[in-house]
């Protein structure tokens, strides 16, 4: 009898729809595991097509297409080890989300039984629940396989327990949001409790619109002790050992990479979701509006760190409100970035509009209008620059802004991704700090201090009139990112927040900001999910609402 098992786990970064590419990775991959004497190599759900495909996967031709690559991977690599990868699967019965077990030519299929309907996922909407599919050998062993949120509930590893499985593999598809991988060893621990088995938790990487896969793969022992811990974010392939003992089977200690702190996988989510958009869509420049503010600076530095400084340009927009200390900041931090920075005024367009709108405004004062206006012709001019040289556009407004609407549609909205978009103004600060003492391998910018400190501490503003500051119209940001985060991402009462110490009309404004300005948000860019209530589908809103919460007053 065979005592020992080795298990390659491919950590890797697929693409929606990249049929060929992916199962391409796959090929390398089980090559990689055939050399080093591997029984098996695992990859993560749905790794064939890519995840999530949303109703991509509705489409037969799609589901098709896929199956048939499957079959080709399987003759491919009949001889050598096992295979196991996601995959979708079309039979007389339905439509599933399934994990493919490949030997010697011939397919294996485990159906997922526990499909997620919170969240950013709506697999109800895609596939049929399946009845619990047992255990499977792999030379000496008998694996269980639940399929991602399988492994989240007790039953389906208890039912893998009784029908004899010696170890539980999990393939994943589990988008980061801050503190997720603690989320997911309490849970997985669970269930090497309950089961009493080794437990092998296998995860994608890769960002996908709004979601970055951050891998962070690690295998348990009964009792919940750590064998193996992989990075987050970096792709990976391991090869694990199994040893039978008079207690089961164990797997031997292996690697167990350090985690870095929550600013930083927050940063390297926001950079990764960037350089994974643009190569997945097939974008290889991007282009800003640079302000001189924050924000700007930021996702400056971000794209920076992402695609390099060759193929990022930022633009300034500088109107008679344009403060010197803006032109002289926008200027200082792209040269410390090492970016192209254009300047383009835009006084002559302006007094273009203002003279052909004379006529029908007469008689008005001016106002919220005039302002807009200013925007939206460095809307006009960004998107010009992007359609003449293929440069993606990048929006710069943080959460604080897009959940009350301090932002003006078809205007500094304009862009094609906003890679602050699920970051606090507060954090905004923070990051800004963080990444000027911080460099890291992975970040294409360069080293030191790369945003000017007088732009992180000067008062926020948008300087579209006179002495302009955010502080005129909004709540102070630490006021306002407190009763956000209460309303937002904890779904909390106006009565919850006045009974914090937060007053009670200020709660009111807010809420009415939110709820007002959730058409603008339907109309906006995607970015980078950094906390499980992003806008876009962790948030599911009506446009047209009249409600308004009646407590705490």
């Amino acid at each position: 009898m065979t005592n020992r098992f080795r298990l390659s786990i491919g950590q890797l970064n697929p693409t929606v729809g990249a049929i060929a590419a992916n199962c391409d990775q796959a090929r390398a991959a089980w090559a990689d595991a055939k050399q080093a004497g591997s029984d098996m190599l695992a990859l993560p759900e749905m790794f064939v097509t890519g995840y999530q495909t949303q109703d991509l996967v509705m489409k037969p031709a799609f589901v098709e297409h896929a199956m048939q690559a499957l079959h080709q991977l399987a003759a491919d690599c009949a001889d050598g080890p096992a295979l196991g990868i996601g995959a979708p699967w079309m039979d007389q019965t339905g439509l599933f989300n399934v994990y493919a077990v490949c030997q010697g030519g011939k397919i294996t299929i485990i159906r997922k039984h526990m499909l997620p309907n919170d969240g950013v996922f709506d697999e109800k909407r895609l596939f049929q629940t399946a009845d619990i599919d047992g255990p499977y050998t792999v030379g000496p062993l008998r694996i269980g396989t639940p399929i991602c949120e399988d492994a989240w509930w007790p039953d389906v590893a208890e039912t893998l327990v009784e029908t004899g499985a010696e170890i539980l593999l999990v393939p994943n598809g589990s988008p980061y949001h801050r503190d997720k991988f603690d989320t997911r060893v309490n849970l997985m621990v669970a269930r090497v409790v309950e089961t009493g088995l080794p437990l092998v938790y296998l995860n994608m990487i890769g960002g996908q619109d709004d979601q970055v896969f951050d891998g962070g793969s690690f295998v348990l022992n009964p009792g919940g002790a750590l064998a193996a811990k992989l990075p987050v974010f970096d792709a990976e392939i391991a090869h694990l050992d199994f040893v039978r003992t008079p207690e089961g089977w164990r797997a031997e200690d292996a690697q167990k990479t350090a985690h870095p702190d929550v600013w930083e996988q927050d940063y390297r989510v926001m950079v990764e979701g960037l350089r994974d958009y643009m190569g997945k869509t097939g974008f290889k420049k991007v282009l800003l509006g640079m302000s001189g503010g924050i924000d700007s600076a930021l996702v400056a530095t971000i794209a920076t760190d992402a695609l390099g400084a060759d193929n990022v340009r930022c633009v300034m927009l500088p109107s008679e409100y344009t403060s010197s200390d803006s032109l002289e900041d926008a200027a200082a931090c792209a040269g410390l970035l090492g970016v192209r920075h254009d300047t383009v005024p835009i006084s002559a367009p302006r007094a273009a509009v203002t003279d052909v709108l004379a006529p029908l405004f007469e008689g008005t004062k001016p106002d919220l209008t005039e302002e807009n206006i200013q925007s939206r012709l460095r809307g006009v001019l960004l998107m010009a620059l992007s359609n003449k040289f293929g440069e993606m556009l990048l929006t710069t407004g943080n959460k604080s802004e897009v959940a009350v609407g301090y932002a003006t549609i078809y205007g500094d909205m304009a862009g094609g991704y906003n890679p602050i978009k699920d970051l606090y103004k507060t954090r905004v600060f923070e990051t800004c700090r963080w990444r000027n003492a911080n460099h890291r391998p992975w970040m294409a910018g360069p080293e030191g201090q790369v945003i000017p400190v007088r732009i992180i501490d000067k008062p926020p503003s948008a300087e579209l009139r006179p002495d302009q500051k955010d502080a005129d119209s909004l709540p102070p940001y630490d006021v306002l990112d407190g009763i956000l985060d209460g309303l937002v991402d904890q779904d909390a009462s106006v009565a919850d927040l006045v009974a914090k110490g937060y007053d009670y009309d200020t709660v009111k404004r807010v809420e009415h900001l939110i709820y007002i300005s959730e058409y603008k948000r339907f109309q906006s860019a995607p970015g980078p999910r950094l906390t499980p209530r992003a806008f876009w589908l962790d948030r599911r809103y009506p446009i047209a609402n009249r409600w308004r919460d009646p407590s705490g007053g």
